[in-house]
């Protein structure tokens, strides 16, 4: 589908607009609700709960990486046109980083007992600070590795084309080379969040993984159709933060009370629920 959306669907730079943006998000939902269904058909219901409860969750968390792709791509004033690209190359990093997280973080979970009271106090911690609120901020100038590519790579002052590199008597980064290694570093940041929140859902390496790349494969999507909207749900952080509470507290209890997929997904659908009716009820002032 990556393939079929680079060299097909977007093989021209152009800007997304509001209505192609929701039709991508409403392929890719549908899309994940196919896989569950293959999920029931093949691992049973619990599995497919434990797929669709992870997707939920994942998804729910990606709306603050939205808001910080948005306050990259103003801060670097990348042209629209260029932003699925950034975006796109971005999750096949993403995608990269987030199975080497699954895969230490099962086989840790699997071979020291104790490592959930650490992870689920994380994802309290990251609850917390949810809770206490405050403006999300960038400081690309403090970013190490950016401070790397340019210590090495000399960069053009001009987004040439929507390109990385240019060759002008020597090899030249561009801004949008830039951007991506701001959108992959701060992902890493974000896993450290979302991995532990879909490992207290289940410990199968596959029903983690794939509900991590359903949710990344809607990312862009969801970033497009939201980005004007995203300030009209001023009380989703706040619904966040109960998400991440309430899963760190189901991570500590794991191994003295199970509570079932069913009602996390659940809770989690109601408080999501709850978060945009109020932020509709209760607009935020001008």
């Amino acid at each position: 589908m990556l393939f079929l959306d680079l060299v097909i669907f977007h093989r021209k730079a152009h800007k997304i607009h509001f209505r192609e943006a929701l039709a991508w998000t409403a392929f890719w939902i549908a899309l994940a609700a196919a896989f569950a269904v293959g999920v029931h058909f093949w691992y049973g219901k619990t599995k497919a709960l434990e797929f669709v409860t992870g997707y939920v969750v994942e998804e729910s968390l990606s709306v603050d990486n939205l808001f910080v792709f948005l306050l990259i791509f103003n801060y670097f004033k990348v042209p629209e046109r260029y932003q699925h690209k950034v975006l796109f190359w971005g999750i096949i990093g993403a995608l990269v980083m987030r199975a080497v997280f699954i895969l230490v973080g099962v086989a840790l979970m699997k071979r020291f007992e104790w490592i959930v009271y650490i992870f689920g106090a994380v994802l309290i911690w990251s609850g917390i600070k949810f809770l206490r609120g405050g403006e999300t901020k960038v400081h690309p100038e403090h970013n190490p590795v950016l401070k790397h590519v340019r210590r090495w790579l000399p960069v053009t002052k001009d987004y040439v084309e929507g390109r990385f590199f240019v060759k002008d008597n020597g090899l030249y980064a561009t801004p949008l080379l830039l951007v991506l290694v701001m959108i992959e570093t701060t992902d890493v940041l974000f896993a450290a969040d979302s991995i532990p929140a879909v490992l207290a859902i289940s410990r199968d390496s596959f029903i983690v993984y794939t509900s991590n790349v359903f949710a990344i494969l809607g990312l862009r999507s969801l970033y497009f159709a939201l980005a004007r909207m995203m300030t009209a749900f001023h009380y989703l952080q706040y619904g966040l933060a109960v998400i991440l509470l309430f899963i760190g507290v189901k991570m500590m209890l794991s191994n003295f009370y199970h509570i079932p997929t069913g009602t996390a997904l659940a809770a989690v659908g109601g408080v999501l629920v709850v978060a945009v009716a109020a932020s509709i009820m209760w607009p935020r002032k001008k």
